[in-house]
């Protein structure tokens, strides 16, 4: 940290002193006056004082019109324009000047600027290893780690799939006890796809897993992996499943897998696609040469049919968990846990409200009971009734009440 303020500092100190020197520099220059103006001005008379200046086949002409003003251009050295008999004919006191020699200022300022280039590289493309430069972490894994211990959540908390929670015991009892498989001959799954609709729970199960079995748990999303720069995804990948084997054993948990999953060889408009090579790469960090049986993958999808068919075979996902929308018994468990820390009067029936909710996933549930506190507090109720329930339930499926709304006579007849 000290190296990149140092750095920084510097940087901040030449780009200071590039200012300084604009700032002290000469700030009046003569007006820019165009070759065809100066010809016409020459013929004309108005050039009063001319002084030329060589330098590189190049000639700058300073000097100073019959009104006062001074004025700057440039010509070819051996232009004909400027000849001195044709000066001398037009009444033109000429002066020659030597080449302009290379004023501190120049050499100070082109000192400065080179070292702030300098500088800006070095901070932009520092070695990973050696500091955290802004062009050694594109290839950085973005997971949020969590290490072991600190998911309280267990599968006590999750209702509504048991079938599933009963699949996802055995992966929490390996990472408990994984000599007792290891005995048998027995290899866990690698990978364990949670397939099921938006808000069923998959996250919230995956979150269970790394409780239960009390082991360190990477959590990434699949848009994570590819960036526009071509190679990133491959290299975050390699990276997560680095930090994975050093803590294994442990989970790895990708949510949105499609991101970066879908079939190969789709891409319309042709040639080498970015996210083709993460998903290449993830292929080979699940089941290749370097691939170890103490890292757990779990993945979420609500799409298994846009995935690569080499993602979904045995040896990567071996097992798919499904994780559908609950019934009417797990509906009314998962209204128990979220109604854990609501209160609520003796008049709602948890049951009744699960018998009316079917459809539901457990997102759907748990706003349905938060829309019932909204209400109870908008009320001035202490305690959430049953015409809360049911009055969120409606604001749920059908949106807010409108009161303001007039119907007319006619149409209260037809309905």
């Amino acid at each position: 940290m000290k190296r990149v303020s140092w750095g920084w500092g510097l940087a901040a100190a030449a780009g200071a002193l590039l200012l300084l020197i604009a700032l002290l520099g000469p700030r009046s220059r003569p007006n820019e006056l165009a070759l065809a103006d100066f010809a016409a001005a020459l013929r004309a008379g108005d050039v009063q004082a001319l002084t030329v200046q060589v330098q590189n086949n190049t000639a700058l002409l300073t000097g100073r019109l019959a009104g006062g003003d001074s004025f700057q251009t440039r010509t070819l050295a051996a232009d004909p324009l400027i000849a001195l008999p044709r000066l001398e004919a037009a009444g033109v006191q000429v002066t020659y000047a030597a080449p302009p020699r290379l004023s501190v200022l120049t050499l100070v300022s082109g000192l400065l600027t080179g070292l702030l280039i300098v500088a800006l590289l070095v901070l932009l493309f520092r070695r990973p290893g050696t500091g955290e430069g802004a062009a050694g972490t594109f290839g950085k894994s973005k997971a949020a780690v969590v290490q072991e211990g600190q998911i309280k959540l267990t599968f006590a908390d999750v209702a509504g799939c048991d079938e599933a929670k009963q699949d996802l015991q055995e992966v929490v009892d390996f990472l408990r006890h994984p000599e007792r498989y290891h005995l048998l001959g027995a290899r866990i799954p690698h990978g364990v796809l949670l397939v099921g609709p938006p808000g069923s729970g998959k996250t919230l199960l995956a979150k269970a897993v790394a409780g239960e079995a009390r082991v360190p748990y990477f959590s990434i999303s699949g848009s994570d992996f590819v960036e526009m720069f071509v190679g990133v995804g491959a290299a975050r990948v390699r990276d997560l499943f680095e930090q994975a084997r050093k803590s294994a054993p442990c989970i790895v948990f990708i949510d949105e897998i499609d991101a970066v999953g879908r079939k190969r060889g789709v891409n319309l408009q042709g040639g080498n696609d970015e996210r083709e090579q993460t998903l290449n790469q993830l292929l080979v960090e699940m089941d290749g040469f370097s691939s170890g049986q103490e890292v757990i993958i779990l993945a979420a999808t609500n799409r298994p049919d846009v995935l690569d068919a080499a993602l979904l075979r045995p040896g990567r996902f071996d097992r798919q968990v499904v994780v559908d929308a609950p019934d009417v018994r797990g509906r009314e468990m998962i209204l128990r846990i979220h109604a854990r820390k609501k209160p609520l009067d003796p008049s709602v029936d948890l049951g009744v409200m699960a018998r009316r909710t079917a459809g539901m996933v457990g997102a759907d549930l748990e706003n349905l009971l938060n829309e019932a506190a909204l209400g109870a507090a908008r009320a001035g109720r202490s305690k959430i009734v049953m015409r809360d329930v049911e009055e969120a339930r409606d604001r749920v499926l059908m949106g807010p009440e409108r009161r303001s709304l007039v119907v007319r006579e006619a149409d209260r007849r037809v309905t």
